[in-house]
C-alpha cells in the first residue's frame, strides 16, 4: 500500500513587490513646491503660467493632486478647513502671488486669470470634474475669505459658468446655513448673476439653473425672516437683475397655475358644485393676476385628467362627449375673450393629437363647445383659417371642413338677410 509523500514547502519565502503595484505615498507639499517654483519663475505673464502648467502636466501628477492646483491656482496655496493657507511644514514658501485672489479686482484681468483654468483643463480634460468638485469645497469657505476675496471668486465662477468650465449645480454649495443667515450666499450669488448675466442671456442662465435644480430654491438663499418672492424679486431689480425678476414672476405663475390645477381637480372629484368650482377659479383668477386664457388651459388639463378612460377607442369618443358636457358652464365662464376661446381650441387640437385615441373625437369636441357657448363661431373660423396648430393640422382642418364651410354659410345668409 503506497503512502501519498507531501511536498517540500518553502518558510520565510519573501515576494518582491513590483515597482508599479508600490504605493506613492501621497505628498501635496512636494507638489505645491513644484508649482509654486514654476509660477514664481513664470512671473506675471499670464502667457508663461499657462505655458509651465501645460508642459508640468507631463512631469507632475495633476491626476492626484488636481484640488492642491486648482487651491493654489484660486488663492495662492493649499486651502485649510475655514478658507485659510495652510502651512505644510515646507522650507519654502506655501504661497505664490500669482492667483485669482491677488489679481486685480476688474472683470479684464479675472477673464484673464480664468483663462489659465481653461486652458488647462482643456489640455487635461480629466481635471474638468475636479474642478466641479475645488468650487463646491472652497464655497463652503466663503465666510473664511474677505469681502473682496468673495467679490472675485464670484466674478470668476460666473466667467467659467458662461463658458461652460464649471457647471451650475456647483452653486448649490453656497446654500450653507452659516452662509445664509449671515446673507453672504445671497450676496455672492448677485455678484455671480451680475456678471452671468453680461456674459449669456437670461433665458440661458435660467436654463442652467433649471437643469441645476437651482431654479426652484433661489429662495433659499434669502435669510429665513426675508424669505419671500417680493422681497428676491426686489432684490435682484435693485441690483439691476430684472432679467432674472421676470423669470422669477414665470416660475411663481407656473407654481400658482400648476396648484390651482389640482385644487379644480379636486373639487370636481368631490362633485362640488359648479358655481361654487366657478366663484373658486375667479377668485384665484383674481387674486394671482392669472390670465382668462391661461385659465381656459388649465381647467381643460384638470377635466381630462380626472377621468380613467376606456381603453378601446370607439368608447372614448361616447365617454369624452357625455364627460365634457357636465362641464361646459364651467368651461365658458372663462372664456368671454376670442384669445381664451382660441387658446382652449388650440390646446384642445394639441391634446387629441398627442392621445391617439381621441384623434377622431375632435371634430365632436367643437361643435359641443359650439353648441354650448364656450366657442363662438368667430373663433372657430379664425383657428381655421389662420390660429391653429401645426399639430396634426391636416388631420383636424380635414375632420373640421364641412362643419365650418356650414358655420361660412350660415354667416353668409345672416349677412344677406341683414
Amino acid at each position: 500500500m503506497s503512502q501519498r509523500i507531501e511536498k517540500p514547502t518553502l518558510s520565510g519565502q519573501r515576494i518582491k513587490t513590483r515597482k508599479r503595484d508600490e504605493k506613492e505615498k501621497y505628498d501635496p507639499g512636494s507638489f505645491r513646491d513644484a508649482i509654486l517654483q514654476g509660477l514664481s519663475e513664470a512671473g506675471s505673464d499670464l502667457e508663461q503660467v499657462s505655458k509651465f502648467l501645460d508642459t508640468a502636466g507631463s512631469k507632475l501628477d495633476y491626476r492626484r493632486y488636481g484640488e492642491v492646483l486648482f487651491d493654489i491656482l484660486l488663492a495662492g496655496g493649499i486651502l485649510a478647513p475655514g478658507g485659510t493657507i495652510a502651512d505644510l511644514d515646507s522650507l519654502k514658501t506655501n504661497k505664490s502671488e500669482v492667483c485669482i485672489f491677488n489679481a486685480n479686482n476688474d472683470l479684464e484681468s479675472l477673464k484673464n486669470y480664468a483663462q489659465v483654468i481653461t486652458k488647462l483643463i482643456r489640455r487635461y480634460k480629466y481635471l474638468e470634474k475636479t474642478l466641479d468638485d475645488e468650487f463646491k469645497k472652497v464655497f463652503m469657505f466663503l465666510k473664511g475669505f474677505t469681502p473682496e476675496q468673495r467679490e472675485k471668486l464670484a466674478k470668476v465662477t460666473a466667467i467659467l459658468l458662461s463658458g461652460g468650465q464649471i457647471t451650475a449645480g456647483v452653486l448649490g454649495k453656497v446654500l450653507q446655513d452659516h452662509l445664509v443667515k449671515d446673507g453672504i450666499a445671497l450676496e455672492f450669488i448677485i455678484d455671480v448673476f451680475k456678471i452671468w448675466l453680461g456674459e449669456k442671456d437670461s433665458n440661458a442662465v435660467w436654463g442652467s439653473l433649471r437643469k441645476a435644480g437651482l431654479d426652484t430654491k433661489l429662495l433659499e438663499f434669502l435669510p429665513t425672516s426675508k424669505r419671500s418672492i417680493e422681497y428676491l424679486s426686489e432684490t435682484f431689480k435693485s441690483h439691476g437683475l430684472t432679467q432674472l425678476t421676470d423669470n422669477l414672476k414665470a416660475q411663481e405663475n407656473k407654481s400658482v397655475k400648476k396648484e390651482l390645477q389640482q385644487q379644480v381637480s379636486e373639487l370636481l372629484k368631490e362633485n362640488t358644485p359648479m358655481d361654487e368650482v366657478i366663484g373658486h377659479v375667479k377668485d384665484q383668477m383674481k387674486k394671482n393676476s392669472i390670465p382668462e386664457q391661461e385659465v381656459a388651459v388649465l381647467l381643460w388639463t384638470s377635466l381630462m385628467t380626472i377621468v380613467d378612460w376606456n381603453k378601446r377607442q370607439e368608447l372614448v369618443h361616447e365617454q369624452a362627449i357625455k364627460h365634457l358636457r357636465q362641464y361646459t358652464s364651467l368651461l365658458s365662464a372663462f372664456t368671454s375673450s376670442t384669445k381664451a376661446e382660441l387658446s382652449l381650441l388650440v390646446k384642445v387640437q394639441e391634446y387629441c393629437y398627442d392621445n391617439m385615441a381621441f384623434m377622431k373625437v375632435f371634430e365632436k369636441i367643437l361643435v359641443l363647445f359650439y353648441k354650448t357657448d364656450v366657442l363662438s363661431e368667430d373663433s372657430i373660423l379664425k383657428w381655421y383659417k389662420e390660429a391653429h396648430s401645426s399639430k396634426g393640422k391636416s388631420i383636424f382642418l380635414d375632420q373640421t371642413r364641412k362643419f365650418v364651410e356650414w358655420l361660412q354659410s350660415a354667416e353668409e345668409e345672416s349677412e344677406e338677410e341683414d
